[in-house]
């Protein structure tokens, strides 16, 4: 009961604290709804709502989870609270849980904003909405313990959005959330199948259109190794340079 309280308190705490600190307004809030406006606001074209959905939504879900945990933990550190949580009662492991639970939340709330603008303008019939939340979820998870990897490397709130600008911008190209990964030169595929958000963008391809290229199944286990790496060494980096 006592580590489910602490874990509440952190989380509550992040909620309330940052989450509406101007960087995350920017860069968690305002950039992917304005991001879904440019594309379904009707050009001199008709769009393809339902075909640029699921990148849409998985670049949202992206820059919200990043940029809230960039801003968190380069906050904290700075002011030397985080020191503080790391002599609560409770393990590193589910601290650093409690940390980046408020970010998922974040992430997953802004990957379905697309959707509802989306359900404005056309039906959407015959999505797998199972299929879609586990995508959504497993991005979501995934860019959060990015973000933390990013934070704990980095001093600055600037330095961190800077350093997350490095992983999300290539991934907006590479992949295949707008451009097929089979349209860009061959020797640059390999790249894009070594980046998580391609699995987690095919995950939701599949539930909106199935037009995916890679099982289902097998982009579960790759987001799902990404995220325990990720989070491992984003643990043992703060275990090696904060906890001494």
């Amino acid at each position: 009961m006592n580590k489910i309280l602490a874990f509440w308190s952190i989380l509550a705490k992040d909620m309330k604290n940052y989450y509406l600190k101007p960087p995350n307004i920017s860069w968690g809030i305002i950039f992917p709804v304005s991001w879904t406006l440019m594309f379904f606001i009707r050009s001199n074209s008709d769009v393809d709502i339902r075909g640029i959905l699921p990148g849409v939504m998985a670049l949202s879900v992206l820059f919200g989870t990043t940029s809230m945990l960039a801003v968190t933990i380069t906050f904290e550190r700075r002011s030397r609270s985080f020191e503080r949580l790391l002599l609560a009662p409770i393990s590193l492991n589910l601290l650093m849980l409690a940390k980046t639970t408020g970010a998922i939340i974040i992430g997953i709330i802004n990957a379905f904003i697309p959707v509802l603008f989306a359900s404005l303008i056309i039906d959407l019939p015959g999505i797998n909405w199972l299929l879609t939340f586990a995508g959504v979820v497993l991005i979501a998870v995934t860019s959060a313990f990015l973000g933390l990897f990013i934070a704990v490397s980095a001093s600055e709130v600037f330095e961190a959005q800077t350093f997350s600008n490095f992983f999300r911008f290539p991934m907006m190209f590479l992949c295949g959330l707008f451009i097929p990964i089979e349209s860009l030169p061959v020797f640059i595929r390999p790249l894009s199948y070594a980046l998580p958000l391609t699995y987690g963008a095919d995950m939701l391809k599949h539930s909106f259109n199935a037009s995916g290229s890679i099982s289902p199944l097998v982009s579960l286990l790759v987001l799902t190794g990404y995220s325990i790496a990720l989070f491992t060494i984003s643990t043992n980096n703060i275990k090696r340079k904060w906890i001494y």
